[in-house]
């Protein structure tokens, strides 16, 4: 998977967990977060994974992964 294809998989993973995060438990996102991306077979370090899942938190709005990730 090049890296341009990976950034897509991160990038529609966030889209369907920011999709249902409204009003979600604290923590559901994270795990959400994780098992899509597991599912997905995408392997990100754990920072990366906690500044994606803060941003899902605290934007209104589709959260752009290669913002995040940059």
């Amino acid at each position: 998977m090049t890296s341009t294809e990976q950034l897509q998989v991160i990038q529609d993973v966030v889209q369907r967990v920011g999709a249902y995060q409204d009003g979600a438990p604290e923590g559901t996102v994270l795990a959400e977060l994780k098992r899509g991306l597991s599912e997905a077979g995408v392997d990100l370090p754990e920072d990366d994974v906690q500044k994606l899942a803060s941003a899902i938190e605290s934007e209104e709005g589709i959260v752009d992964a290669s913002n995040v990730l940059g």
